[in-house]
């Protein structure tokens, strides 16, 4: 008797640690199957967005380069003015307190994009010298991302505000900020669409918009602004067309150069 409940014992311990291997399976093929499902969604979004794009620049150009020029030229025009007009925003803050950001360290935050392509850089490059921004330099990095492409938040916050009204060919456009835990907030600009809501708290790689070319870019692509959070406060700009715009803005110090963050190349 005391054999057979041994051995009763025993294949039920057996069958409990099945029962937690096979639990523990199907939790992992079920975070699989949603994460599958996210990618779908985002990859549809993306599909729709680059669509209505494709047929807003056709409407717009009526299929003529020189229409197609003028666009480009009226994009030029309304980025230095912003340039120009937040730095001016940004000297009249002063100077901000930096100590209650973390120093700078690889890997603090991670990449907005799946793929990486950076095509303007922190600071006074070069591009930034030929009067592109007006001498002040450029506030954050630019990734080459085609429109529709999902931008992820580069680590875990709460997102502190959210622009879908974008102004035509002015300042940010669409835009998500996002307040992190250590001191540090990031700025997602030029979205073609939002996927995240004010108030909201989002996982690092979490997708929060899709990019896009909205506001004064000149092509699609993805603008990352690293700033320290304390020195944060928004403004009211005035663009081009007459219509106010709603953008962050810092002291020029608590501006900081995300690859000083983010992971090595």
């Amino acid at each position: 008797m005391r054999d057979e409940l041994q051995n009763h014992v025993e294949d039920l311990s057996a069958l409990k640690t099945n029962l937690a291997s096979s639990k523990k399976t199907a939790e992992q093929k079920r975070q699989e199957l949603a994460a599958l499902r996210n990618n779908l969604t985002d990859q549809k979004n993306g599909v729709s967005v680059v669509r209505t794009t494709q047929n807003t620049l056709l409407t717009e150009t009526k299929n003529k380069e020189s229409e197609y020029q003028a666009l480009i030229a009226q994009k030029k025009a309304e980025q230095a003015s912003f340039e120009s007009e937040l730095v001016r925003l940004a000297a009249g803050l002063g100077s901000a307190d930096t100590t209650t950001a973390p120093s700078a360290r690889k890997g603090i935050i991670g990449w907005p994009l799946a793929s990486v392509r950076i095509t303007q850089y922190f600071g006074n490059t070069a591009f930034a010298a030929t009067g592109a921004y007006n001498g002040s330099g450029h506030n954050g990095i630019d990734f080459g991302a085609s429109i529709g492409t999902p931008v992820k938040a580069v680590l875990a916050g709460t997102v502190q505000e959210i622009n879908q009204g974008a102004v035509k060919y002015c300042q940010y456009g669409k835009w998500v900020l996002v307040r992190h835990d250590n001191g540090l907030t990031s700025l997602y600009a030029h979205l073609s669409s939002i996927s995240v809501a004010k108030g909201a708290r989002v996982a690092a790689g979490q997708t929060i918009g899709l990019a896009g070319d909205t506001g004064y870019a000149t092509g699609p692509h993805l603008h990352l602004t690293l700033y320290v959070s304390s020195a944060v406060s928004f403004k009211q700009y005035t663009c081009n067309s007459g219509a106010v715009a709603f953008i962050p803005v810092a002291p020029l110090n608590a501006y900081l150069n995300p690859l000083s963050y983010l992971p090595s190349l």
